[in-house]
């Protein structure tokens, strides 16, 4: 059985459109066979996450764990299988992820907004004309202008 016992980055750091989480011995480690391994950086020492997909780019990544003399290597497609591992790195990458729909959601939502306000002054202009009030039709296609 495999489960996290710590599991803490060295550093993240944002590059562009990539998420690095960079991992270090002292911060990562393993329970396997109810004994605990620890990350050695012999092979890699990185997991990369592309902020737009939010998925992993380097999968086929080998982590290598020792414990004594003894060593293993488990690929990040295997780590990610534990869930425990997901767990921890989706709390570690959460203040890394960039949040940029809600944004563009906003922008739809002000759009929608100035477009009813729009067809609400079109509405009131019509009424204004059905009931022949000149005051209220000026005062709404000066709004309508002014829009």
């Amino acid at each position: 059985m495999l489960s996290i016992k710590m599991f803490k980055p060295y550093y993240v750091k944002e590059e562009g459109k990539y998420i690095r989480v960079v991992l270090a011995y002292q911060y990562f480690s393993l329970l396997m066979d109810e004994k605990v391994y620890h990350f050695v950086p012999l092979e890699s020492r990185e997991i990369r996450i592309n902020r737009e997909t939010k998925e992993i780019e380097n999968k086929d990544a080998v982590f290598v764990f020792q414990k004594g003399k003894k060593y293993n290597r488990i690929s990040l497609v295997d780590l990610l299988k534990v869930k425990d591992f997901q767990q921890h790195l989706s709390q570690i990458l959460t203040p890394y992820i960039s949040l940029q729909k809600p944004m563009e959601k906003t922008d739809h939502i002000d759009y929608i907004i100035m477009e009813l306000e729009r067809n609400n002054l079109l509405r009131l202009i019509d009424k204004s004309l059905d009931e022949k009030d000149i005051d209220k039709f000026r005062f709404y296609t000066t709004k309508l202008i002014e829009m």
